[in-house]
């Protein structure tokens, strides 16, 4: 790699505050805000609205859509039907 392009790649908390979740790993991300990690070292913390400890899919509780069954009573109430009579 060509020295001086690139930006600072350096250890960074994660921190998903509604799940009250953070995970330290190393990132080009900057933040003002920093946080005393467990290791007693102090990293620039990134405040993330979602994470693997809340999102539905990791946490399992995601809502699964009937789409079946949508689409069938889509395709009977919009069917097509022989001439109305008047």
């Amino acid at each position: 790699m060509k020295p001086g392009i690139h930006p600072e790649y350096r250890p960074v908390v994660y921190r998903d505050k509604g799940a009250d979740f953070a995970f330290l790993t190393r990132s080009t991300a900057t933040s003002d805000q920093t946080i005393e990690w467990t290791d007693g070292n102090t990293y620039p913390v990134i405040d993330v609205q979602i994470s693997s400890a809340s999102h539905p899919f990791w946490t399992g509780k995601q809502r699964l859509l009937d789409t079946a069954g949508r689409v069938e009573k889509f395709r009977q109430k919009y069917a097509r039907r022989g001439p109305q009579e008047r």
